[in-house]
């Protein structure tokens, strides 16, 4: 009785790993590309924030 036992218990892990590895590989491919990946790589790093130059500069002149 204990052989069939462990037989299930073995195919069911064997399941969930493969269930895991699924699940890795589709994340994986689903975060591909994301807005997060583009700014760690610096594809916005030579783009400058003209707002916040505009908002130093009007503070600046408020000041003069």
């Amino acid at each position: 009785m204990a052989d069939p036992a462990k037989k299930v218990a073995q195919q069911t892990e064997d399941r969930l790993e493969t269930l895991a590895d699924t699940v890795r590989e589709k994340f994986d491919k689903v975060t591909e590309g994301s807005f997060r990946d583009r700014i760690i790589e610096g594809r916005f790093a030579d783009q400058v924030d003209h707002g916040v130059d505009q908002a130093r500069a009007e503070t600046q002149r408020k000041q003069d």
